[in-house]
């Protein structure tokens, strides 16, 4: 009856302590091989026991995050080039603007702006890339997912996900490579080819590209 009510406790450490010095002491006085036996008794009772928590002292698991719900990933068809680094697409049936993160093209549409230099041609060779394709759009965590005039930030990609568009345009020489606060994903990649292309004097570098009057 006393180990009974020994191991009703929640604490099932507290009770061990208990009920070894129950035995120890209240058999001083036994032989040798009546504390062996008690022993053995103890170690297999040690063994037997197995501790499920009363559930007011439930231990609760930690949540664990689910992998794979979000690749950062989207699949849409372009619909319109508004110039060499913004574009509208539609996505799952929903119409929205994208600014291509990492590149910056000479302006053809703004209003407060006259058409700069070679952003007629940038703006050309956005429209043959891009106009009517379907293209993967990659978000980047370090940019956020709206710019201030509420655009998707997003890379975009061609031929299921082989041709980087801000790349090709940057290493074509229609775009600029452009950090507008953070590092983003392909920066170094982009720093290179917009190197590459100055060194060979590609489109916008080209000598005279933007001739002065």
């Amino acid at each position: 009856m006393l180990a009974q009510k020994i191991f009703n406790g929640r604490n099932i450490v507290f009770s061990l302590i208990l009920f070894l010095i129950y035995l120890v002491y209240g058999n001083l006085s036994a032989p040798d091989s009546s504390l062996i036996a008690i022993q053995k008794r103890i170690d297999n009772l040690i063994a037997s026991i197995q501790v499920n928590p009363t559930p007011d002292v439930a231990i609760s698991q930690p949540q664990q995050s689910v992998q794979g719900a979000s690749t950062g990933i989207q699949i849409g068809q372009v619909v319109k080039v508004v110039d060499g680094d913004t574009l509208d697409v539609e996505i799952g049936g929903v119409r929205d603007k994208i600014r291509v993160i990492g590149i910056d093209t000479p302006e053809v549409v703004d209003p407060r702006k006259p058409v700069e230099c070679f952003g007629k041609a940038a703006s050309d060779f956005a429209k043959q890339t891009l106009s009517g394709k379907t293209v993967e759009l990659e978000s980047d965590p370090t940019q956020g997912d709206r710019d201030k005039y509420d655009r998707l930030l997003r890379f975009v990609f061609l031929s299921e996900g082989a041709t980087d568009y801000g790349k090709l345009a940057i290493s074509e020489g229609y775009a600029h490579e452009y950090t507008y606060d953070l590092p983003y994903k392909y920066q170094k990649d982009y720093k290179l080819a917009e190197h590459d292309a100055q060194k060979t004097k590609k489109g916008l570098w080209a000598d005279n590209a933007c001739p002065t009057k």
